[in-house]
């Protein structure tokens, strides 16, 4: 990083790990400069005014006020600054983030979802197709609500807060969630964007620096907030191939175990409503003798 960006450093922002991230830390130390500058040089003007009209050298209030027109010349400097930075720097890159697309066929796909606190990513295994998914079928043990009758979704591979990707390669993210907006926000990458309830919307960014990266919601999204965190880890290509080969191994056993048990079917449960309880089906007396009927106390 430039010594430039020194400030931006100074202002807590951590390094950058993805190849476009250089653009928006040369926007950022900019701006941090121009505002420290801005900063520096109203302090001096007020400073200044303190001093020159002061009531011991102006003791009766001049009504006329300000004739010069030095302070609409700066102003004016200073919104076509910002109009710049605005137009010709921030909009253009803004564009090409969300316009310019790396090709699917190159890039990690990625589907990840949003839920109060946490976040679920769908890879779509060797086969490179994603299976089906219903939302009848989710639950806890299916938090995506994965078919697993379909014969894509067999060697695909869901996993919860953190996710693997290879550097030096697009990576390609589809956000979606499930119940408040939530926001996608990986710092070091440079990169952030919502999740919106009912809508799948992409981001991509380039990794360049293996090693483990922080995401968090940049949404409020409810009283667990803080806690929705994950991670995102870039290896390297072989790093990646031996991470993909252990969780589509997973996946695989997880398809062959047997479903869990049903509620009710096994000790400890409770029955859905309106279904028999078991505990008030007690077994009958020792030699099926009917048990004695109440009769009344005497008196």
């Amino acid at each position: 990083m430039s010594r430039l960006a020194l400030i931006n450093e100074f202002f807590g922002q951590p390094p950058n790990a993805s190849e476009h991230g250089y653009q928006i830390d040369h926007i950022l130390e900019f701006c941090h400069w121009f505002m420290g500058a801005l900063f520096v040089g109203w302090l001096v003007f007020f400073l200044y005014v303190l001093f020159r009209y002061h009531r011991s050298r102006h003791p009766v209030a001049d009504h006329e006020g300000v004739t010069s027109g030095i302070s609409t010349h700066l102003e004016f400097v200073v919104v076509l600054i910002e109009a710049v930075l605005l137009i010709g720097f921030a909009v253009p890159l803004w564009a090409k983030r969300v316009n310019q697309f790396p090709e699917t066929r190159d890039a990690i796909l990625v589907h990840t979802v949003g839920q109060q606190f946490n976040w679920t990513h769908h890879l779509p295994g060797p086969d490179g197709i994603f299976g089906r998914r219903d939302l009848n079928l989710v639950s806890n043990s299916n938090p995506l609500g994965l078919d697993n009758n379909d014969p894509a979704a067999k060697d695909d591979i869901v996993v919860p807060g953190e996710l693997h990707v290879p550097v030096n390669r697009s990576v390609i993210i589809e956000l979606s969630s499930k119940d408040v907006i939530h926001n996608f926000c990986l710092p070091h990458m440079r990169i952030a964007q919502d999740a919106i309830p009912g809508s799948i919307i992409p981001m991509w960014f380039k990794p360049i620096k293996v090693g483990t990266y922080e995401v968090i919601c940049g949404q409020l999204c409810g009283l667990g907030h803080y806690s929705m965190k994950g991670s995102v880890v870039v290896d390297t290509p072989e790093d990646y191939q031996a991470w993909l080969k252990e969780r589509a191994e997973m996946a695989a056993q997880s398809q062959a175990a047997p479903p869990p048990p049903t509620p009710g079917s096994s000790p400890g449960t409770v029955p859905p409503p309106g279904a028999p309880n078991p505990a008030n089906q007690a077994a009958p007396p020792a030699g099926n003798q009917p048990a004695p009927s109440p009769s009344a106390s005497p008196g």
